[in-house]
């Protein structure tokens, strides 16, 4: 899980804002994760119904479909929550889905300022959505910087959480250790420290982001094209100014997480390059409940995307045994 001489070097790189910058971005975000537009399969989106959640003052969207139990999904970067599309299709029979525009994305509102994407913030997102749905809890489902939110959800509001789904994203502790060791997880998260950086939004092109995640689908670029250009690329480096562990790795809301009380179901695709598996060892020493590690060769980043029937049936069954 190494990348070679030539790929370290370009994360390395902070481009100057010419016609050059888009090409490089596309090629980091494509070392990093291996993005994959995946099956469209039955389009969900003309069955949810959209609603938005108060969140002290900040207005959250988010995409309703289905009757049950309540399971809520969160996306990552650079993402909406069409994200959850497959999921959401293969859920939607048996449970109410709801799949969330974090802050800063799409439809939801894109407060200025770092310290307005701080993780208590981003949990409190979450918990009005649930709130604005009249419940009391609901399945938390969480994806890259959706996993570090639904992580720390867990944490914090474990009466909340029913279970907890996390897709390729280690325990938030287990990324700060790996990153701590200086070895091939901190080389390989370069990218995450240029995005800290104060100017990284303006090398940020929604264009590419859209195109990197459709992956020559045009439908699908289209439809990204839209949300990414409602959205504020200025926000997207917020969340790692905001919580992106920095040296020397002692402190901040990544490594201030109490014990998870709930059974979790985890998957990792193996080929992801941005997240190495390292991480998920010693997980157990952070739960007290069950956990199911599923690790999916062949699958990287987005492996819910890339093996949807595979991830919808593992989700199923292991929330049928709960």
């Amino acid at each position: 899980m190494t990348i070679g001489k030539s790929h370290a070097s370009l994360l390395a790189l902070m481009p100057k804002p010419d016609c050059s910058r888009s090409v490089l971005i596309v090629s980091i975000l494509s070392i990093l994760y291996g993005f994959s537009g995946g099956l469209l399969g039955q389009d969900i989106s003309d069955s949810v119904e959209h609603r938005y959640a108060d969140s002290d003052g900040v207005s959250i969207h988010y995409a309703k479909a289905g009757h049950g139990p309540m399971a809520v999904f969160i996306h990552g970067f650079p993402d909406y929550w069409y994200s959850w599309r497959h999921q959401m299709s293969a859920l939607a029979a048996e449970y109410t889905v709801i799949a969330i525009d974090t802050r800063g994305y799409n439809l939801s509102d894109k407060p200025q300022g770092v310290e307005n994407y701080a993780m208590e913030l981003l949990v409190g997102d979450v918990a009005a959505v649930i709130a604005n749905e009249g419940q009391e809890s609901a399945i938390i489902v969480g994806h890259d910087w959706g996993g570090a939110i639904a992580w720390s959800f867990a944490a914090a509001k474990p009466e909340m959480t029913d279970q907890l789904i996390i897709v390729n994203l280690p325990h938030l502790k287990g990324l700060v250790r790996e990153l701590a060791k200086l070895g091939q997880q901190h080389q390989n998260s370069q990218y995450a420290r240029n995005f800290q950086q104060p100017d990284s939004h303006q090398y940020i092109s929604v264009d590419t982001l859209a195109s990197s995640r459709a992956q020559g689908d045009t439908a699908l670029q289209e439809k990204y094209l839209e949300a990414f250009q409602r959205s504020s690329t200025e926000s997207m480096m917020n969340y790692y100014k905001a919580n992106y562990p920095r040296e020397p790795y002692t402190s901040g809301s990544f490594v201030e997480l109490d014990k998870i009380k709930m059974p979790v179901l985890q998957f990792h695709g193996l080929n992801d390059r941005a997240l190495l598996p390292g991480a998920l060892n010693d997980t157990w020493e952070e739960l007290e409940k069950n956990w199911t590690l599923v690790t999916v060769p062949g699958a990287g980043h987005w492996v819910h995307v890339e093996k949807p029937e595979f991830v919808n049936e593992m989700i199923l069954a292991w929330l049928r045994l709960q």
